[in-house]
């Protein structure tokens, strides 16, 4: 900008007139003041008028009274209400004030070029004006002006004066260069620079603060008389005591006046937790650097939001990966769940041409007496273990999974020994567990099946698997089975099977037939076997078929209620006719199990009014495989009614005669296996010897089954056995039939002892 001119009629310039006006006390000072065509203010640090001369009433339109003691600013248009202070502050920073040798020294002067500024008038008009300003201590002109007008600053008395400014203004509006575009621009500027809510702060190339807004004052909490001193240095020093990394912040502005050219834009954390957003670039004037502006923002509640939201994004982010992994995942062993198998079962059919893809389903033996016995806790414990040892017999890349339950299933993709992996599975099961003290012995049953080029879908897969792993129970558990083509004919066998035996049991087609059984002491019959038989569509279903079936099923509870019931309910008259009489009934491990066993067959002898005693219930060696304490309390408590306990086909289970002492059993029958080794009659064998020998040595008697000829029935009379039962005497026959099979099973044994025969009927 250029310097301004004046009309001739105005002697000198306004900073001349500040120069002349403080340069001494020469007589006449105060006339010269106030004889001034420029209006002078005298402005105390804090911005109080301390005194004003005519030229100042005149120009402003207020009185000396209305004047002295305000704040300067109310003489200044808005946008340049500032101005006069920062010029108060730059005078100062160059003057480098200084107290005089005595009381009546002037202080030292510094002048500054005038600069531009809009007055404001009472009336509320505006003018442009040139203002001036100088430094000086009050108290040196204090004598000098006093009677130039009232409200003058003193000394202090102690010859040290207080600092103010004189301000000199002069009305420029008469000047043809007056640009009414131009300060409306510098207004508009003025009044953008405060009213922002960035801190602005501008600094030259020699590293000087040429501004500030208020803004920036405030967000740096920078007193004014520290930016008023000139000491940039303090400044700086103030706002690094701020900052958590001073050092980051000084080699970043280092860098930047390397390069006058670039900008930069980044974040400074504070001390307190507050953090402000930077941004620098170059000043240029006609394209040259002549400093560099700063701008601050405080982005503090921005940032604490978007770290709030980060955390929430982080904590959302781990609460879908807890979800994901139990979406598919098993909750009790940490294995893949039923989900993530079929997803990765799916994915492996749906893959290349040529890959070998095998299932290995598997389910824990007899799992559920774990739960029963030691409690769910036990059977928790034992998935567990039996997870992690699947878990090391395959490949880290293999599926292992939980389907549910007891029900585990392996997936092999590409494996090259997928029976060796099998195999490996049913060994790592045979080591024993031990939980809460107890050691147990898990056994599984294992289906392997398997896909090569075939196209098979996955359910189907998994169905053959199933079926495979049904077969190796049906083969005696523990062991795997690879899935063959057959199986599945045995499956749906065995599900027509079960279904039309449901059909029959709902129907009432179980029909019941009875064989009887002699004494050998007595020469009569004098027991009589109630057993069940199924006939369908005109063929005799087997019983060793359809019974598996009806325990698999849980059907034997039903047909076993119902043959005891028919049993009590045809044969009382015949039991009625002797004491010594009895019916025996067959009696599954299944229907054992069921608490109120004992229960339900006293309660149909009572309602058939049959004599408990003349009961007998014929179990096998099965039942008695794990020392089940409450299939024993079942049969104590029968046997205290005097029901009577027979341990059916004995010798074909893992019993020992030992064994038999602590058993709640009253008759040994021994299996037809063990008579049908008698040919001749002349044979010897020890085993059977043996056997009768030590039940009757227990004080149990004997049954012999299947007795087909006379020869095996006088070898088993020779031994002493008690009572003989087969084809010999009678094959079972339904209820019409029985009196003619009585008769002829008497005449047998008659004949066999030689006795007259006795009436049966």
């Amino acid at each position: 900008m250029s310097a301004p001119s004046y009309p001739e009629e105005a002697s000198g310039t306004v900073s001349g007139t500040v120069s002349g006006t403080v340069s001494g006390t020469a007589p006449g000072f105060g006339d010269l003041v106030e004889s001034s065509p420029d209006a002078l203010l005298v402005v105390a640090e804090d911005g109080t008028i301390r005194m004003v001369n005519a030229a100042t009433e005149r120009m402003f339109g207020y009185s000396r009274g209305e004047l002295v003691g305000s704040d300067h600013r109310i003489l200044l248009a808005e946008g340049y209400r500032n101005g006069l202070q920062r010029l108060f502050f730059n005078l100062r920073r160059d003057a480098h004030v200084h107290q005089a040798p005595d009381a009546d020294a002037d202080a030292g002067e510094a002048d500054t070029a005038p600069v531009e500024a809009y007055g404001l008038r009472r009336d509320g008009t505006e003018f442009q004006a040139e203002v001036a300003g100088s430094i000086f201590i009050t108290g040196a002109v204090t004598g000098a002006v006093s009677g130039a007008g009232s409200g003058a600053g003193t000394s202090d008395g102690t010859g040290h004066g207080t600092v103010s400014m004189i301000a000199a203004v002069r009305d420029t509006s008469h000047r043809p260069e007056n640009d009414d575009s131009l300060r409306e621009a510098m207004s508009l500027l003025s009044a953008t620079l405060e009213s922002t809510a960035d801190g602005i702060l501008v600094v030259s190339s020699a590293g000087e603060i040429a501004g500030v807004n208020n803004q920036f004052l405030t967000m740096w909490g920078i007193p004014r008389e520290m930016l008023a001193t000139g000491d940039d240095e303090a400044v700086m020093g103030f706002v690094l005591d701020q900052l958590r990394d001073p050092a980051k912040f000084v080699e970043k502005v280092e860098a930047l006046y390397a390069d006058p050219a670039a900008e930069s834009h980044d974040n400074l954390e504070f001390r307190d937790g507050r953090t402000f957003e930077r941004y620098s670039r170059p000043q240029k004037v006609a394209e040259q650097v002549v400093g560099r502006v700063w701008s601050f923002r405080d982005v503090t509640a921005a940032k604490v939001a978007q770290d709030r939201i980060t955390r929430a994004m982080a904590d959302l982010a781990e609460q879908s990966a807890q979800l994901t992994s139990l979406a598919f995942r098993d909750g009790l062993t940490g294995l893949s769940n039923r989900q993530l198998f079929n997803d990765r079962l799916a994915g492996a059919l749906a893959g290349a041409r040529g890959t070998t893809v095998d299932v290995l389903l598997l389910d824990l033996d007899d799992f559920k007496e774990v739960n029963d016995i030691l409690g769910h806790h036990a059977g928790d414990q034992m998935l567990i273990e039996v997870g992690r040892r699947l878990r090391a017999c395959v490949r880290p890349n293999d599926v292992v999974a939980r389907l549910g339950g007891d029900e585990f299933v392996v997936l092999l993709v590409n494996s090259p020994e997928p029976e060796r992996v099998a195999a490996r599975i049913v060994d790592s099961l045979r080591v024993p567990v031990w939980i809460d003290g107890t050691m147990l012995r898990p056994s599984l049953s294992l289906g392997v099946a398997s896909i090569s080029g075939e196209d098979v879908d996955a359910s189907e897969l998994l169905r053959r698997a199933d079926v495979a792993m049904y077969a190796a129970k049906a083969a005696g558990k523990n062991r795997y089975m690879r899935f063959r083509p057959e199986m599945m004919k045995a499956l749906v066998d065995r599900n027509d099977l079960e279904a039309g035996l449901r059909l029959a049991v709902d129907n009432g087609q179980i029909a019941v037939h009875y064989q009887p059984i002699v004494s050998a002491g007595r020469g009569t019959v004098t027991e009589v076997e109630a057993l069940a038989r199924w006939v369908r569509d005109g063929v005799l279903v087997p019983p060793q078929h359809f019974v598996p079936a009806a325990e698999r099923s849980g059907l034997i509870v039903e047909i076993g209620t119902e043959v005891l019931l028919r049993g009590c309910t045809e044969l009382k008259p015949w039991l009625e006719a002797d004491a010594y009489r009895s019916l025996a009934v067959n009696v599954s491990g299944v229907q054992l199990q069921h608490g109120d066993f004992a229960e339900l067959v006293l309660a149909v002898t009572e309602s058939c009014g049959v004599d408990p005693r003349q009961l007998v219930l014929e179990v096998t060696e099965s039942v008695f495989f794990d020392d089940d304490c409450h299939v024993i309390q079942q049969l104590t408590s029968l046997r205290t009614a005097g029901v009577r306990v027979a341990l059916d086909d004995f010798g074909t289970g893992f019993s020992s005669l030992g064994r038999l002492q602590g058993l709640p059993v009253d008759t040994l029958k021994i299996d037809q296996s063990f008579v049908a080794m008698i040919n001749t009659g002349t044979e010897h064998l020890p085993i059977l010897n043996a056997m009768i020998a030590m039940a009757h040595g227990l004080g149990l008697t004997v049954t012999a089954e299947g007795v087909e000829t006379a020869a095996q029935a006088g070898y088993l009379m020779n031994l002493d056995c008690d009572s003989l039962q087969g084809f010999l005497f009678s094959g079972p026959q339904p209820e019409t039939a029985l009196p003619p099979a009585l008769d002829r099973a008497a005449r047998a044994i008659a004949a066999l002892r030689g006795d007259r025969v006795p009436g049966n009927r």
